[in-house]
């Protein structure tokens, strides 16, 4: 049995039987006005974040979301986009299709507003979207993309670009590691399919989404996500696993590498009113602008003096330079 004919039987088992902190929720879900979520739809909350931000969801866009799980994402994205297959969601499992499906007409049942014509849901799998080209505004997953392997993730993600319309976008939220998972871990097909041993590192996962052809990508959330400790997990030292909430643009990648934003800014502290630093980027004396991590680099190397870099706040949403 291979590890994706695992994570498909695990989850086939946990449409049936919901397992309440599968992917180690700690807060419940991010709540909306006039927006009830059943109590089953909460039970079957297989995330490990949220790939829910409003400020990407204006316009009502055209939402294709990646594995159905209970329904929570495909229904809160609905609440965005209230029209007739806003939101498209695709699943390989049919027992988990079929248990969103039931958990959807229950939010019918008690949100006026949600009709389930609202979601459309598919079979299909991360590898094949049955979807054209360029025919989506957002592509979201969440807590599944982690579980592949390098050269299956690599696929994933050229399909997702396949499907994004331009200057489209890919919301997701996956767990990464603070250091490489050690090989043991790795092989543990049933750990990879809970959402652990499947994790890599920060930097790894930045250079796929490059790598896929994204030329822009935000990170809006990290955060400490689940500690394997040395008794359960035979490690010599603790792993800490982080949750990771990132936006990635379907536009080109500049000649001099992508623009990663994590909530580093540039100050200008020199004796001029501003500082130009002739690519683009005009800095006013004392005011503090958004950069991406490729432009701290640069300012910091060229202006020692008169350019303060801040650190990485991890939670970027949108405005600054490149």
């Amino acid at each position: 049995m291979t590890y994706l004919e695992t994570t498909a039987k695990f989850y086939a088992e946990a449409a049936a039987t919901p397992q309440v902190g599968l992917c180690c929720i700690s807060t419940p879900p991010m709540q909306y006005p006039d927006l009830k979520i059943p109590e089953i739809i909460y039970q079957m909350n297989y995330g490990c974040g949220t790939t829910i931000h409003p400020t990407e969801l204006t316009g009502l866009p055209t939402v294709l979301y990646i594995g159905v799980g209970g329904g929570l994402e495909a229904l809160q994205f609905a609440y965005f986009c209230r029209r007739p297959a806003a939101v498209i969601a695709v699943d390989p499992v049919r027992e988990m299709r079929e248990a969103a499906t039931r958990n959807l007409q229950l939010a019918a049942q008690q949100n006026p507003w949600f009709e389930t014509s609202f979601v459309k849901i598919l079979e299909g799998d991360a590898f094949n979207l049955p979807v054209p080209d360029a025919s989506v505004d957002v592509v979201a997953q969440n807590c599944l993309f982690n579980i592949f392997e390098p050269a299956d993730l690599q696929k994933a993600l050229k399909e997702v670009y396949r499907v994004l319309k331009p200057k489209g976008r890919l919301i997701m939220s996956d767990p990464i590691a603070t250091r490489e998972i050690p090989a043991h871990l790795q092989a543990d097909e049933r750990l990879r399919a809970m959402c652990i041993s499947g994790a890599i590192t920060y930097s790894d996962y930045t250079q796929h989404l490059v790598d896929a052809g994204f030329g822009q990508v935000e990170i809006r959330d990290r955060r400490p996500y689940r500690l394997l400790d040395t008794y359960s997990f035979n490690l010599d030292h603790p792993l800490l696993l982080e949750s990771l909430d990132s936006v990635s643009f379907k536009v080109p990648i500049p000649s001099d590498g992508a623009c990663i934003f994590t909530g580093k800014t540039a100050i200008y502290q020199g004796r001029e009113e501003s500082l130009d630093d002739h690519a683009g980027h005009v800095l006013l004396r004392g005011n503090p602008i958004a950069v991406c991590d490729k432009t701290a680099t640069k300012l910091g190397s060229q202006f020692p003096q008169e350019v303060i870099i801040t650190d990485s706040t991890w939670h970027y949403n949108g405005g600054g330079c490149c």
